[in-house]
């Protein structure tokens, strides 16, 4: 148990969840490689929300509303961390959710598909029908990816096959960049400024997820009260590749004037 006193609580509490998620098999081994490397970064940037991706949040909302079939789509280091939060994101687009994975077996997908539905408040949902949750069910994922070889290349045709916006949070580059060439807008959320995603992606948050998510809500929910062309003008002259020169330049100052 992580004491709340602990001066990194949050980050060492976000620890546990991902081994957590490992324990009862919803997350693979790679996984957690992956979230330390984007500890890793986070530590780069201050493990705070930057000017940087506070203009790119905003962009992605504006983004998910306009959209005509908004996809949220999801992997284990994503439950593990972000299960709550990205179900209320969902609840205020269009409730689509789809699970992709790059290590796909069953076992993983019944292990997935338990933590939605032994979860109460969540079950309802789904049984209710605030939200739709894709990509569990063989008969449904059926569509393929072009160019995109890996398990990740399966897809539910409701879901990230028919969607023009897709949320991609944490690192998934091949994918990116097939989802992209398909004609797709992706937002992804990737610590790593560096990466294939982030270079990739149509609008990168250089930010942590669980920090992330709630200011997508915030202001999606925010932006509701604004009309088309309102929303258009937030996007209009947006540029990825300056944003991401723009962290790249805040680390390099930051670590510049850094007192160790």
């Amino acid at each position: 148990m992580v004491p709340k006193t602990h001066p990194r609580y949050k980050s060492l509490l976000n620890r546990e969840k991902v081994v957590e998620a490992f324990d009862k098999g919803i997350l693979a081994k790679a996984g957690l490689t992956a979230h330390g490397r984007g500890e890793s970064f986070d530590y780069l940037i201050g493990e705070k929300t930057t000017t940087e991706a506070l203009h790119s949040i905003k962009v992605a909302s504006a983004v998910l509303l306009l959209a005509e079939n908004p996809v949220i789509s999801i992997n284990g280091n994503t439950i593990a961390l972000s299960k709550h939060d990205i179900v209320e994101l969902s609840e205020e687009l269009n409730g689509k959710i789809e699970v992709n994975l790059f290590y796909r077996t069953k076992e993983r997908e019944e292990n997935i598909k338990k933590a939605f539905e032994e979860d109460k408040e969540i079950y309802n949902k789904i049984k209710n029908k605030k939200i739709k949750l894709l990509g569990l069910d063989p008969a449904t994922t059926n569509k393929q990816i072009k160019n995109l070889d890996s398990l990740r290349g399966k897809v539910s045709e409701e879901g990230i096959y028919s969607a023009d916006v897709v949320l991609v949070p944490l690192e998934d580059g091949d994918r990116t960049e097939a989802l992209v060439n398909m004609g797709k807008t992706v937002i992804c959320i990737d610590l790593n400024p560096l990466s294939r995603t982030a270079r990739k992606s149509t609008i990168t948050i250089v930010d942590e997820l669980t920090r992330c998510i709630p200011l997508l809500t915030k202001y999606v929910k925010e932006y509701k009260q604004k009309d088309k062309k309102e929303l258009e003008n937030i996007v209009k002259n947006y540029d990825n590749n300056q944003n991401l020169k723009s962290i790249l330049n805040y680390i390099s100052n930051r670590l510049k004037n850094m007192e160790i």
